[in-house]
Parts: C-alpha cells; sequence; structure tokens
C-alpha cells in the first residue's frame, strides 16, 4: 500500500513537471489545450491502472 502511494506521488510530480513544460513553451493555444489534455488523460488511465487490483475481487482481462 506504502508503494502504491509513493508511485501516485511520484506520478503526480511528473504530472507537475510535464505541466509547467507545456505551459513554458509558447505552443499556439489549440496545441497546448490538446497536449494537457492527453497529458490528463494518460495521467487517469495510468492511475485507474494502479488503483483497480486495490478495489479487490474485479477480474479485468488487462491485469492477468
Amino acid at each position: 500500500m506504502i508503494s502504491v502511494l509513493f508511485t501516485i506521488l511520484i506520478m503526480c510530480i511528473v504530472l507537475g513537471l510535464i505541466w509547467w513544460i507545456i505551459t513554458a513553451i509558447p505552443l499556439p493555444q489549440p496545441f497546448a489545450k490538446i497536449a494537457q489534455v492527453v497529458c490528463v488523460v494518460i495521467f487517469c488511465l495510468w492511475l485507474i491502472y494502479l488503483l483497480l487490483p486495490l478495489a479487490g475481487g474485479i477480474d479485468h482481462p488487462f491485469l492477468r
């Protein structure tokens, strides 16, 4: 359980760093928003992948 919390903390730090880099680079407006949305979607999918086994009793084909 501690390892999952540590992993989530590292993920948040990495997401914050990527978010800062995206906002620091002067990208045109549509490309910056698309990059931010892609970053958040990847973060959410990774978080679901980490927390799904902790839900207990859920047998998911991707986790085999």
